[in-house]
């Protein structure tokens, strides 16, 4: 059997779950932004955007960190990082798939820097947890960075080595978040969609260290 608490337990892609062709429906806008929800790569480059995915535990409270964010255009939550296609929720959980739960972002760079994003990212969440955020347990909790191009790998790259000194100024252990390439990015379930906009008492598992980028 899968050890969801094993750090070293993704599981790999000859032994995850199949998925499926068929692509999971979501609304056409934010629930929150009013913005369109699916961007093709075509389209941002139309509206000016670029993309970013980041994985730091449950997506609900990710999500809304940053949507909140001046010159975020619009977020989904979803899944990254795994095997499995058009995963679904009870498959991810499972441990199953190797997929984080991830928050796919489309940001203005005139208004707000990949930089920024990444000080977000590391202040929002404790990437020194392995497989688990807080009392969120499984390989879907893990910290990840996914990179949509050379200039976001070398920043996010650099900026984890910066924030590992500043962690362990403070007495933290190393961190234990992946930084990779996209490989691909799967929308999780309409109800998952700006969850803690619909359901303002839901829960919110997320926590940083404290400790300023």
């Amino acid at each position: 059997m899968l050890n969801l608490f094993d750090k070293e337990a993704i599981v790999s892609a000859d032994k995850a779950l199949p998925g499926r062709d068929e692509t999971v429906q979501v609304a056409d806008k934010h629930f929150v932004l009013n913005t369109p929800l699916r961007f093709s790569t075509d389209n941002l480059v139309e509206h000016g955007l670029s993309q970013a995915l980041f994985g730091l535990g449950c997506f609900w409270g990710a999500e809304k960190r940053f949507w909140s964010l001046p010159g975020v255009y619009t977020t989904a939550a979803g899944y990254a990082g795994g095997s499995t296609n058009n995963p679904t929720y009870q498959e991810v959980c499972s441990g199953q798939t190797g997929h984080a739960e991830v928050v796919w972002l489309a940001y203005d760079p005139i208004q707000l820097s990949y930089e920024q994003l990444l000080m977000e990212f590391w202040q929002a969440h404790n990437p020194t947890q392995g497989m688990r955020q807080g009392n969120d347990k499984g390989t879907q909790y893990r910290s990840a960075v996914y990179t949509y191009s050379d200039m976001q790998m070398q920043e996010a790259e650099q900026s984890k080595i910066h924030y590992q000194n500043m962690l362990k100024e403070q007495g933290y252990p190393s961190i234990t978040t992946e930084v990779k390439t996209a490989s691909g990015f799967f929308y999780a379930e309409d109800y998952h969609q700006q969850y803690l906009a619909k359901n303002p008492s839901g829960y919110c598992g997320l926590g940083g260290t404290g400790v300023c980028y």
